[in-house]
């Protein structure tokens, strides 16, 4: 079994598409059950953020598997297969290990060194815990990849070189944060992330808008901003300086017209902020006179090839040293069934000895019966000792599988014994 990885990011697609494959939250649960419909597949979760759809699945066999999944993706695009073919890309075996540690470790986000990303693959593995499409290969992985994500930020100083989109699009703005009347629409990671900026930034007033007046309320309540319905936009409009959205509704919910509407003559500056998937803002609002419209597409434009230099090399560090660690346990972990089956073996044959000595032997006593055991069973011992250490020190400077095969086949030892052996070490 290995794991397999089928996606689409911001830098293997532009955001145009990566919005036809934007989930929410019963779109993600239905991708991993459909995943785990696939013939080849024992495991599943996906990673989804407004900018990357990843799904991580452990399997028995690559070339159907990659196709299973990739048609899924294309499936919810509604897009010619060849139109997102190439834009896809896949990781296996110990490229999807890599790849996973590189992604929490922010190393392959827009923002390179964002902190988003780890718990948006802690949410990946919390939602495949809880339908059950999470096991003991799926959880290992990410539980590392978490353990890594968190190494790099409390060890390097990638958090003070890499901002987040949110503070990355602040910046960008024409309108000053300090003292600027802020509108913020949604209640959620993103819209969190937004209001503390902002509250930092020294916003003068901040007003939280969502359809869910609990949500608003308590963010509001949080930072000491003010909360009001969704349905109150058009009167926010004609106030704000600035206005953020992140909600991924699957209508934009500031309209041309209503952005006319509220301003009327007026050419006082309005910057609007849409780090939604798919996009909350029309696009149209960006030609307005006074209108100044920040979206991902823009973002992804200035931001690709932008790296911050600050720490990044010290937690790449990190991730080759944990990736090579990482493999080098699962190595370990992959001969470990091998030999517990042959000296499984061992012990039957030397059961099986033993009786028949005692059928022709009846008359030895129990203290000869037992000096005779321990001294075939040391005889079995050494006789396994060298070829069980040996496989063991040649798993951890390549890959095993030949190795245990080739154990395995010379002792003819049982395929189900071995998987046996397997499933009781709870081993991928």
């Amino acid at each position: 079994m290995s794991v397999l990885v089928v996606g689409i990011s911001h830098k293997s697609a532009p955001v145009e598409l990566l919005e036809r494959l934007a989930l929410d939250g019963d779109g993600t649960t239905k991708l991993i059950a459909d995943v785990m419909g696939g013939e080849h597949v024992t495991e599943a979760t996906a990673i989804v953020t407004c900018n990357r759809l990843e799904v991580y699945a452990e399997v028995d066999r690559f070339h159907g598997s990659v196709e299973a999944l990739s048609g899924l993706l294309v499936e919810r695009a509604g897009q010619p297969t060849e139109a997102l073919l190439p834009h896809l890309y896949v990781h296996y075996d110990e490229g999807a290990v890599s790849h996973l540690f590189q992604v929490a470790a922010g190393l392959d986000s827009m923002v390179v060194g964002e902190g988003q990303i780890l718990g948006q693959t802690r949410d990946a593995l919390r939602v495949g815990q809880e339908h059950g499409t999470v096991g003991p290969a799926l959880n290992t992985l990410f539980q590392q990849a978490l353990r890594v994500g968190k190494r790099a930020h409390a060890e390097t100083d990638i958090d003070r070189a890499a901002p987040s989109l949110v503070s990355a699009a602040l910046e960008r703005s024409a309108v000053a944060v300090a003292g600027a009347r802020v509108v913020v629409i949604g209640a959620g990671a993103m819209a969190s992330l937004a209001v503390a900026h902002l509250a930092r930034g020294g916003a003068g007033t901040i007003t939280v808008l969502n359809r869910t007046s609990a949500n608003a309320d308590r963010l509001a309540d949080e930072y000491g901003a003010t909360s009001l319905p969704l349905s109150a936009l058009g009167a926010q409009l004609a106030e704000a300086d600035l206005v953020v959205s992140c909600t991924g509704a699957p209508e934009p919910l500031v309209r041309l017209s209503d952005v006319v509407t509220a301003r009327g003559s007026s050419d006082r500056p309005l910057t609007v902020i849409d780090l939604a998937l798919p996009h909350d803002v029309d696009p149209a609002l960006g030609e307005l006179p006074g209108v100044e419209l920040i979206n991902l597409a823009g973002l992804a434009d200035e931001l690709r090839g932008l790296e911050a230099t600050a720490g990044v090399d010290d937690v790449r560090t990190i991730v080759g040293q944990e990736i090579a660690a990482f493999l080098a346990v699962r190595r370990q972990a992959s001969v470990t069934p091998t030999v517990v089956a042959l000296r499984s073996m061992a012990t039957t044959v030397v059961d099986a000895e033993m009786q028949r000595l005692a059928a022709r032997l009846p008359e030895i006593d129990d203290a000869t019966r037992a000096e005779v055991l321990q001294t075939v069973r040391r005889v079995a011992d050494k006789l396994l000792h060298e070829p069980t250490v040996r496989v063991k020190e040649l798993a951890d400077a390549e890959p095993a599988v030949s190795y245990t095969a080739a154990l395995a086949e010379l002792f003819r030892l049982d395929p189900q014994a071995v998987d046996r052996m397997t499933r009781a070490e709870g081993k991928p």
